[in-house]
């Protein structure tokens, strides 16, 4: 049967850097009866979730809201600032903290590198010493854009070393889960459902350190997003307005599904770190060009002059969906996800398909070399 018929029958893969694929078991978990969200049931499950959102982050709360990850950035922006924020932009989400600030009145004091540029601790230490008066700095842990990495360890340390008093704000929406996140210096971490959970959109975390509390008890602010609300509400196993039921139970599915199977966190990890190493390594063995300068290990992304091509071949003739690139970045990447449990029979099918598709371009000749060495550096880890 020819390729572009087999698609017709064969599930299409997807492979963009959120929403990522949810998986039969958490779909399944999240297909029950809708519970209410004011009853000891749910209560019982909200805590078990909580239990274990306190031990990925290492923090000493974590609040769930019905909202996307955006939703968590504005919240987090309108509660730790009142004048004036530091924002770190090397992409299309860094770029959106300081359009957040800017909407609720604050002025924004931006760093701006290209997209596979990380930022640099002397730029941060220049902005900080030229305004006194900056109250959080907002930064990526993994700029997903172009799929780069920020040395956050490094900033928030250069940052509380500078100012105790500054709040630092780490969107970890593409890392958490994906990598251990070192919080010792961060004050709020944001996560989002649709990324390494493998859930739909609609449920963002914020992990919280001691200062964050401390702030947020003593001065609460707004209405719906009002985080000392929440805070008082979710320690109670409830939350401040209604919860988004279906897809907490699915985190809890998540976490079950790694007690099921003995797998720690560490075990996670260790498997993305060794995907998105062997992924990378296979790309670059068939003259693809990796984007960012510090790559993050929750996707791989390729620039190419033939991305656009790339994307719709994957598409048209192996039904596979990976990401383009936004903005200035547009028709320029593409974007291979590796969040969530990815099987490594998928990511080769992928990375195979992708080396198809250069010899259909002409680039170069197919000879499987993407997968053998894509094999050779998941044996030799």
């Amino acid at each position: 049967m020819e390729t572009n018929k087999m698609k017709l029958i064969t599930q299409a893969l997807l492979f963009t850097p959120g929403p990522t694929p949810t998986p039969e078991y958490i779909r399944q978990a999240m297909a029950q009866p809708t519970l209410h969200h004011r009853t000891s049931a749910f209560e019982s499950i909200f805590a078990a979730v909580r239990m274990h959102l306190h031990a990925m982050l290492q923090m000493p709360e974590t609040l769930m809201l019905a909202s996307s990850g955006t939703g968590a950035m504005e919240a987090c922006i309108h509660t730790f600032s009142s004048h004036k924020i530091l924002s770190i932009n090397s992409g299309k989400f860094g770029e959106r903290f300081g359009g957040i600030g800017r909407a609720i009145g604050r002025e924004v004091i931006e760093i701006i590198n290209e997209w596979d540029t990380p930022a640099s601790l002397e730029s941060i230490e220049q902005a900080l010493m030229q305004h006194k008066d900056i109250e959080c700095i907002c930064l990526q842990i993994c700029e997903s854009a172009g799929g780069l990495a920020h040395p956050y360890k490094e900033i928030a340390a250069l940052v509380k070393k500078y100012n105790q008093d500054i709040f630092v704000i780490a969107d970890g929406i593409t890392a958490m889960g994906v990598e251990h996140i070192d919080t010792t210096h961060i004050d709020a971490l944001i996560g989002g459902s649709q990324k390494a959970f493998m859930l739909p959109p609609g449920l963002a975390f914020i992990g919280l350190s001691k200062q964050a509390i401390d702030f947020i008890e003593q001065y609460p602010k707004g209405y719906y997003f009002n985080l000392a609300k929440e805070l008082k509400n979710q320690r109670k196993n409830t939350t401040a307005y209604t919860a988004t039921t279906s897809i907490i139970i699915g985190v809890k599915a998540y976490f079950d599904m790694l007690v099921a199977h003995d797998l720690e966190l560490t075990d996670i990890y260790q498997y993305s770190t060794n995907i998105a190493h062997a992924t990378r390594q296979a790309l670059q063995a068939i003259d693809l060009h990796i984007y960012p300068k510090t790559p993050a290990n929750s996707m791989s992304v390729v620039d190419s002059i033939y991305a656009k091509d790339i994307i719709k071949i994957l598409k048209a003739r192996y039904n596979i969906n990976v990401a383009g690139g936004q903005d200035r970045l547009k028709d320029k990447i593409f974007r291979i996800n590796h969040m969530g449990y990815v099987p490594l029979h998928e990511i080769a099918f992928v990375i195979n398909a992708i080396e198809l598709t250069l010899q259909i371009l002409g680039i170069r000749t197919f000879n499987a070399q993407a997968n053998r060495i894509f094999f050779e550096c998941l044996m030799n880890v």
